[in-house]
């Protein structure tokens, strides 16, 4: 079995985060270890708290697990500060960390900073290290310094993103209320689009979370990043479809869909 690494912070919730990471590499059929970077004190309305690890025992997250286990593969998540990112940057190098998929996580989806402005060119130059960056087109419009209206522009800010030393940049469209079509820059130039269908559900707590892992997982596995966003794509969107909801605010979408029909969870 492949063993999967996602450095990213706690969701209380379990919707998104170290748990809705654990939960996509699980149901890719990898081994999911985790190094926990932030504490969250959230639930389905939102974020409400942010406690940060101390870089030392985050340091040493990393260090046990390079030291015992072959890591095949590296997810990153939430890092909100720029001494978080400096600490994990060279951790990272020490350990020859390879296969390194990095979300570049700026806000909640309840409009919650979870990197602080000051780390935002700790981030940029922390991208070099990836071998694929999948920004949203927010924290796109943030890491190119341009505004991304239509394919385009996204385009054009994945190669800006190209240049601070991302290999391949995968440019979510989500956000975008006309077409929800993703489009991946690969290191030779090509550009590959992926058309989404839009779901009507207010449940996709951890979706970027769950997207990410599930490429880092397929990546880890010896897909290439081409097929890994593919075959993420096809199960973010089942997930989605599946999601549910568990609170008042946004639900999960449905990481073990299978599982939980199999459990008699009635999805009607």
């Amino acid at each position: 079995m492949k063993k999967v690494l996602t450095i990213a912070g706690s969701d209380s919730c379990g919707g998104a985060g170290i748990q809705a990471d654990l939960k996509a590499m699980s149901a890719m059929g990898v081994y999911g270890m985790s190094v926990i970077t932030a504490v969250t004190a959230q639930n389905t309305m939102g974020v409400f708290g942010v406690q940060e690890i101390s870089k030392d025992i985050i340091e040493q997250q990393i260090k046990v697990i390079f030291e015992d286990i072959e890591v095949d593969s590296v997810k990153i998540g939430m890092l909100s500060s720029s001494e978080i990112i400096r600490t994990i940057g060279e951790a990272l190098k020490k350990y020859n960390a390879k296969n390194i998929v990095i979300d570049p996580v700026m806000v909640s989806k309840s409009e919650y900073k979870l990197l602080k402005d000051e780390a935002i060119e700790e981030l940029k130059k922390f991208i070099s290290l990836g071998e694929l960056v999948t920004p949203n087109i927010p924290e796109g419009e943030i890491l190119a310094g341009m505004e991304i209206k239509n394919e385009d522009d996204m385009i054009e800010a994945s190669k800006r993103i190209q240049k601070l030393g991302a290999k391949n940049v995968l440019m979510k469209g989500g956000h975008r209320l006309d077409n929800c079509t993703d489009v991946l820059l690969l290191a030779d130039g090509k550009v590959v689009k992926f058309p989404g269908v839009r779901i009507d559900t207010k449940n996709t707590h951890g979706t970027g979370c769950t997207l990410s892992s599930t490429i880092a997982s397929l990546i880890g596995k010896g897909h290439s990043v081409e097929e890994a966003v593919r075959l993420g794509k096809e199960y973010i969107t089942e997930a989605i479809r599946n999601s549910f909801p568990i609170g008042h605010g946004v639900g999960p979408v449905g990481h073990f869909v299978d599982l939980y029909k199999k459990a008699g969870v009635k999805y009607e």
